[in-house]
This record gives C-alpha cells, sequence and structure tokens, in this order.
C-alpha cells in the first residue's frame, strides 16, 4: 500500500453519499432478503445514515483504540473493502468508522465490484477499478480464494500492515446460521422456502444479533491489534 492508492478512497462521509448516487444505485447489486442479483441496487443511503447515527462503541473500546493508536507503531489508517448490498458491510462500516473516529484513524473506503457484481472467484488482474486492493486483500477459506466484503486492513502511519478483520467476527458461525434458514422445511414448495428464508434472514439482520456481532467485531479487532504490538511491535 502506498499513500497515494490510500488517498484515492473515500472518506466514511463520501462512501454513504456514493451510495445514494446514481452511479452505485445503477451497479448491478444483490438482495439478501430475495437472494437474487437486483439492478437497480437497494438504495442503503438511508440505513448507513441511520446505523452510523447508532452506532455506539462501550468506554473500554474507545478507551482501547485510544491507547493503541497513542503507541509507537500502532494503528494510524484503515483500508476498507466495502459494497452496500452486503449485509456484512452494513452491519461492520458503520462501525469501522467510530473506531477510526474513536482512535483518531485516518479511514478510506474502497468499492469492490465494477458495473457488474463479482459473483465468484477473483477479478482479472486487467480489470481495473480497485481490483488491484482485492487480489490483495483476497481471503483464504477452505483453500480456496475469495473477494470477500467486508475488509479491514489495519495500517501504521507509514503503511506497516498490522491486521485484517474480515467479513465477521469468529462467534458469528454465518455459513451455518444462514445455511439453516435457507435449508427447505417439510411440505415446502422451492418458491415457498425462498420466500420464506427471505423473510427470516429479514428478520435476522433486524434483530439485536445485528449489533452483537458488530461490537464483537470491533472487540475481536483490539484485541488482534494488542496481540501484535505485544507480540511484534512494528517499526514503521
Amino acid at each position: 500500500m502506498t499513500p497515494e492508492r490510500f488517498a484515492r478512497g473515500m472518506t466514511f462521509d463520501d462512501y454513504v453519499k456514493f451510495t445514494g448516487s446514481p452511479e452505485n444505485l445503477g451497479r448491478e447489486g444483490f438482495d439478501v432478503r430475495r437472494f437474487s442479483l437486483v439492478r437497480p441496487r437497494v438504495d442503503w443511503n438511508g440505513f448507513l445514515r441511520e446505523r452510523y447515527a447508532n452506532a455506539r462503541l462501550t468506554d473500554d473500546q474507545k478507551a482501547a483504540i485510544t491507547w493503541l493508536a497513542a503507541q509507537p507503531g500502532g494503528p494510524a489508517k484503515v483500508l476498507v473493502l466495502s459494497e452496500d448490498w452486503s449485509s456484512d458491510c452494513r452491519r461492520d462500516v458503520p462501525y469501522l468508522a467510530r473506531l477510526a473516529e474513536a482512535g483518531g484513524l485516518e479511514l478510506r473506503i474502497f468499492v469492490r465490484d465494477g458495473d457488474t457484481m463479482l459473483r465468484k472467484g477473483l477479478p482479472a488482474p486487467s480489470a481495473g477499478g480497485n481490483a488491484d486492493l482485492v487480489l490483495e486483500y483476497a481471503n483464504e477459506k477452505n483453500g480456496e480464494r475469495w473477494a470477500t466484503v467486508p475488509v479491514a486492513v489495519f495500517f501504521t502511519r507509514d503503511f506497516v500492515e498490522l491486521y485484517r478483520y474480515i467479513e465477521y467476527p469468529a462467534i458469528y458461525h454465518k455459513d451455518r446460521v444462514l445455511g439453516l434458514l435457507r435449508a427447505a422445511r417439510a411440505g415446502e414448495t422451492e418458491e415457498q422456502t425462498k420466500a420464506r428464508s427471505g423473510r427470516d434472514i429479514t428478520a435476522l439482520l433486524e434483530s439485536p444479533f445485528f449489533d452483537v456481532w458488530a461490537r464483537a467485531g470491533i472487540a475481536e479487532i483490539l484485541s488482534a491489534l494488542h496481540e501484535r504490538l505485544v507480540a511484534a511491535p512494528p517499526r514503521g
């Protein structure tokens, strides 16, 4: 990562404005409630604004990020890969913005997709846009590499990488939970399963667990940054 590449990202405020823009809404997206691709995208601008307004770190979390940022080689910059169609991004990115604010960290957000949504695998290196970042910070999972979002990469002020937070906190067993919600129930037709699972997933995303997992993600980040500084303090 270079200062010039990092500076090309959006601030959180710019990102939220972008989500409601014709440029963004005209791109292909995904609606988890219907479990289908959509164009135009769902407009999540108002949701993100409200979520950010309601996002709160605990006093301990604020104190922890303040302490970490004050250490030699502590976190100073955060790069985030995000897409507003992702419920994981809608859950975590407003909290990441609050974390950056509390620690005085510089936050820059980059979108993953181009005009069409990346359905699987990784983008070609020649794809343009932010493909270079997607490839650099790809998630390694089950022996494969994935273009997962969100990804939050924490750096020192000299861009020494400290930690990557990827997709969701360890306590959220997402694949299992969503797999159970999407599984067919006895007597359901395929269409009934799709409609019912969409309602169940929507209810989950509107439940208190959405914030439980967001706060767990913040705790996981703080603990990992602390461990990094204790175990191997960077020089940058």
